[in-house]
């Protein structure tokens, strides 16, 4: 593990890069205790306070864990898909948001992404996750229920769709389509969808993935795709007229 003193980005961030890449080839395992903080700084060249920061950014990020005690110090954790989620929906929100992408391409991503489980869901998905989406339906039809609340019901139903693929890699890739993308889009049209319209497209998909007719599931996600975009025209027509 080297690190570049002459390189103009903070020597701790450096560090916990160089850490990082050992445990990515493999050279530090799952488990395997790290050099202490000693060790490090006389490795590194630097002082126990720098090394002390860059181990802050690893466990920040779940790559490592520490333990007290005589047999305790730094670990290699072993991090876990659910663990990843909430760094793959914040990274795919800051990423929408900052290069401006436009609706139509967030909605092509998002529903093209999610029609590729539709054949490993419908002939994965369990019990749990259609009782999931069929929860999240009923929720969608009380009276009452806010705006936020029905976006993130949404959310909800989508993301039992994916999980349904029983692959959990695709779950995480996925992860920032559904709960980035589909809030952003829920943003822009929930104020102009019909949510009957929505809970009658949500109720096909999941006959479909109870019957295992994956063509169907995908149909009907092609359908609500249209008339999501449909909806953000008019909705973002409307307020050029307000505007005008």
């Amino acid at each position: 593990m080297k690190i570049d003193p002459k390189s103009r980005t903070d020597l701790s961030a450096q560090i916990a890069q160089a850490i990082r890449d050992a445990i990515i080839s493999g050279d530090l395992n799952v488990d395997e205790r790290l050099p202490s903080e000693a060790e490090l700084s006389d490795h590194f060249q630097v002082s126990r306070p720098t090394v002390r920061e860059a181990l802050k950014r690893l466990a920040a990020q779940s790559l490592i864990r520490t333990q007290r005690g005589a047999s305790g110090g730094a670990f290699v954790n072993r991090i876990s898909f659910e663990d990843a989620y909430p760094q793959q929906v914040t990274t795919s929100t800051l990423l929408l948001s900052m290069n401006a992408v436009s609706f139509d391409t967030a909605c092509e991503a998002r529903y093209a992404l999610e029609r590729a489980c539709a054949p490993l869901s419908a002939e994965r998905r369990t019990a749990d996750h259609l009782a999931t989406m069929r929860a999240e339906i009923f929720r969608q039809t009380q009276p009452g229920l806010t705006d936020e609340a029905f976006c993130a019901s949404d959310v909800s139903f989508h993301r039992a769709l994916v999980d349904g693929a029983g692959n959990p890699v695709l779950s995480y890739q996925l992860a920032g389509a559904v709960e980035a993308m589909q809030p952003l889009m829920n943003m822009i049209t929930f104020t102009a969808r019909d949510r009957e319209r929505i809970v009658e497209l949500h109720t096909q998909i999941a006959d479909a993935l109870e019957a295992g007719q994956a063509a169907e599931v995908d149909a009907h996600l092609a359908t609500l795709c249209a008339y999501t975009t449909t909806l953000a025209h008019d909705v973002m027509e409307a307020r050029a007229k307000a505007k005008g």
